[in-house]
């Protein structure tokens, strides 16, 4: 038995997160990198808050890249128009 909860998202929030998973894999972790490598390139690390600063955001990239890769793999595909209209349930819209 799995201790990871369910996510339920629409086919479109599904490939929202895919594509912010794919920017932070590509884009972001690139451009992180290219800021440690200056950063390093200064000299003395000790006192580089340039560094620091950079290896804060690739920490909180990291930790949002296994956040996306968890909650893609524990989807839950919503199909909206297939829903009770007379219950109220996730995906549904109330007026």
């Amino acid at each position: 038995m799995s201790n990871q909860k369910e996510v339920l998202l629409t086919e479109e929030g599904l490939q929202n997160l895919k594509d912010e998973l794919e920017n932070f894999k590509t884009v972001k972790r690139h451009e992180v990198a290219e800021r440690l490598k200056e950063a390093i390139s200064q000299g003395d690390l000790s006192e580089n808050s340039e560094y620091d600063a950079a290896k804060e955001e690739q920490g909180l990239i990291e930790a949002r890249i296994l956040t996306l890769e968890n909650m893609i793999r524990n989807a839950k595909i919503i199909k909206t128009g297939e829903t009770d209209k007379t219950v109220v349930s996730v995906g549904a819209k109330v007026t």
